[in-house]
């Protein structure tokens, strides 16, 4: 990599090497992003309190690590706020943000903020961590210090206003005029917080009833439906609880600070951020925006090739009746989401799509079924089931009509419905074209909104991704190599994709890799068919036997096979760049390592020596054999530049 000084005289910005940069754009590469979540960023020792800060010195300094090695985008997981018994960035609040991303450091005497944060109260914390390594969080911990220090840093802001300090008075104005701007989702987020503590830290569901009346599970059922029965009773625990809330508010002020300022440096390092849109809601939103949901049905994945089981997520689902308004402009669901993507892309440079079938057509089941399993086992598609005696009520949701389906598949398969019409197309489409519309007047486009498809493609879904212009991911380590017309396998990739070897919820490759060795027959079936793509046929039969002997070698095959195929834009998860073995998730499974998996502290000294024994991604060597891949003429025409990356790359792969 090589290292240029700003003109604005910021820290040095590391640019990646010429070669790597060329290699990405002869192969028609638009996009290269390293997908991680906050939780995983590295720390510093002096600021570490057990988890990934965003807007820490260490998060800035692993974002120019990736600049230098030719990254041009991060994809980050959801930024909202977490409870503290579920580190899972999926059931974070869609608005407010994670307060456990601000820097400390930033916050005491030494930076902005001078004076809000004692430093000797996060010397002690950090002190205190159980952290051993760095390699994993602590989420519990972390949650409590990273709380506990914004206490003191709202004692010191409300002591130093009573003083009449001139900053504190500056920094009262700037966090009301943010209040002001932000009433709408700030207030209620602000006091679900303060009930939720109050209430032992349990979702919204199984608060006490302290007011028959209007009990606090209930407190915002009936705004916006006329009467509302329980203002005085919001304005009411709005005095109570004054300085909580605005303990609440201040911090989601400082978070809002400090990312914008975060985002300014990554794009100076020339490095878009992608945020993730979550398929369900925090129990912070469902209690706020209940009434946009229906009461007896719930949200989640259905039996797949990969999850036979199928996964009862718990989330709510959208009312179809409060899409539109019935004179037929956007209805309050609309008028939610269009808030909702309006803040992230006010904060992000795109995002990704999860689970996109949960705003096509959603996969819903019984709430009232005690067996969750065998709800989710037994559910159906919202807008696909117009005739089902176990649902009867999803009649009435129906867009499709009994010709239309294919009874003699489960009704979980993607065949399920055969064929649509153009004005059905439309009405499927109506929340994901939402996404799409505020992308687009954001000055983004389709490759600003990578859509996660894993093992299930509706119909309905793949007409109206198609529709809409986007890509689909290609997840290769999940391909079968018996079937040459499989969706996963890199030369069924269109342009518009985004293509991968895993993501944060699929084994790390070279764990996988090491299976595949020692398994045998897998390692040598892989090698093959890499070595039918990668190289021409007289070599072929020595390259599989060089695969199928070195797991090293089979990784970096695998991953030239991702850079040699027609999606233009490739993704990375940050355990597969690093040489990590560790899962990060174990999806649809309770593992209490789940979502902690972290960027050693050293990874900066680690990394190049892994590389050169080929136990990380070698960029240089993989983008050489992607381009010896495209065929004898494309080699030819571009020999220097396969020279140049060839002598980069590290010397294991010849040896």
């Amino acid at each position: 990599m090589l290292e240029v000084v700003s003109r604005q005289g910021c820290d040095p910005v590391s640019l990646p090497d010429p070669a790597i940069t060329e290699a990405l754009r002869v192969l028609g590469k638009r996009r290269l992003a390293l997908a991680i979540h906050d939780s995983c960023l590295p720390g510093l020792p002096g600021d570490d309190i057990g988890r990934g800060a965003l807007y820490s010195r260490g998060a800035l300094e692993f974002l120019a690590f990736l600049r230098g090695l030719g990254f041009d985008s991060i994809q980050l997981g959801p930024l909202g706020q977490t409870p503290r018994n579920d580190p899972s960035p999926y059931n974070g609040t869609v608005f407010s943000r994670n307060i456990l991303n601000l820097d400390p450091g930033s916050l005491v005497a030494r930076g902005e903020g001078a004076g809000l944060l004692d430093p000797g109260a996060l010397e002690g914390r950090v002190r205190e961590c159980p952290c051993d390594d760095g390699s994993r969080s602590v989420h519990g911990y972390a949650f409590d210090a990273g709380h506990a220090m914004l206490e003191e840093i709202h004692r010191n802001f409300a002591a130093a206003r009573q003083r009449g300090d001139p900053g504190a008075f500056k920094l009262d104005a700037e966090l009301r005029l943010f209040t002001a701007q932000n009433r709408d989702w700030l207030q209620p987020d602000a006091l679900y917080h303060v009930l939720w503590r109050h209430h032992g830290e349990r979702r919204h569901r199984h608060w006490p009833v302290i007011d028959p009346a209007c009990p606090d599970a209930d407190l915002y059922r009936h705004v916006g439906q006329g009467s509302d029965p329980c203002r005085s009773r919001r304005e009411a625990l709005f005095e109570a609880h004054r300085d909580a809330l605005e303990r609440y508010r201040l911090g989601q002020f400082l978070v809002q600070r400090q990312h914008a300022r975060f985002h300014s440096e990554a794009k100076r390092l020339g490095l878009r951020l992608y945020g993730d849109l979550q398929v369900g809601l925090s129990d912070c939103d469902e209690w706020i925006r209940g009434g946009l949901l229906l009461a007896d049905y719930r949200m989640g994945a259905p039996p797949s090739r990969t999850n036979r089981d199928g996964q009862p997520w718990g989330y709510g689902v959208y009312d179809p009746d409060q899409y539109r308004d019935a004179d037929g402009a956007a209805g309050p669901v609309l008028r939610f989401m269009h808030a909702r993507i309006e803040k992230m892309l006010g904060e992000l440079d795109g995002l990704r799509i999860d689970h996109p079938h949960g705003l096509v057509c959603p996969w819903v089941y019984r709430a009232d079924d005690p067996d969750p399993y065998h709800a989710v086992q037994h559910g159906a598609r919202l807008f696909s089931s117009p005739k089902l005696p176990d649902h009867p009520t999803l009649a009435r949701y129906a867009l499709v009509g009994v010709e239309q389906l294919n009874q003699s598949v489960p009704r979980y398969a993607d065949e399920w419905v055969r064929w649509l019409r153009p004005d059905q197309v439309e009405r499927y489409a109506l929340l994901l074209e939402t996404v799409v519309k505020v992308v687009r007047e954001h000055g983004g486009s389709s490759a600003d909104i990578p859509c996660e498809v894993l093992s299930t493609l509706p119909h309905p879904v793949a007409t109206v991704i198609g529709r809409l212009g986007l890509g689909r991911f290609r997840v290769t380590q999940k391909a079968d190599l018996r079937n040459r017309d499989d969706v996963y396998r890199s030369e069924n990739a269109e342009a518009r994709d985004w293509i991968m070897v895993g993501t944060h919820d699929t084994p790390s490759l070279w764990h996988l890799a090491r299976q595949w060795m020692e398994g045998g027959e897998r390692a040598r079936q892989e090698a093959e068919d890499l070595a039918a793509r990668l190289v021409p046929p007289p070599e072929r039969e020595r390259f599989a036997r060089e695969l199928a002997g070195n797991r090293n070698k089979l990784v970096h095959a695998k991953w030239a096979d991702v850079f040699a195929s027609p999606a233009e834009q490739v993704m990375v998860f940050f355990a597969d760049l690093l040489g990590q073995e560790q899962t990060y998730n174990r999806a649809g499974f309770v593992d209490a390592e789940n979502w902690t998996l972290r960027v050693p502290r050293d990874y900066a000294t680690a990394f190049p020596r892994k590389v050169a024994r080929g136990e990380a991604l070698d960029l240089h060597c993989v983008l050489a054999l992607a381009l010896q891949a495209q065929g004898h003429d494309f080699a030819h025409v571009h020999r220097e530049l396969i020279q140049r990356l060839r002598q980069r790359a590290g010397r294991w792969w010849t040896g």
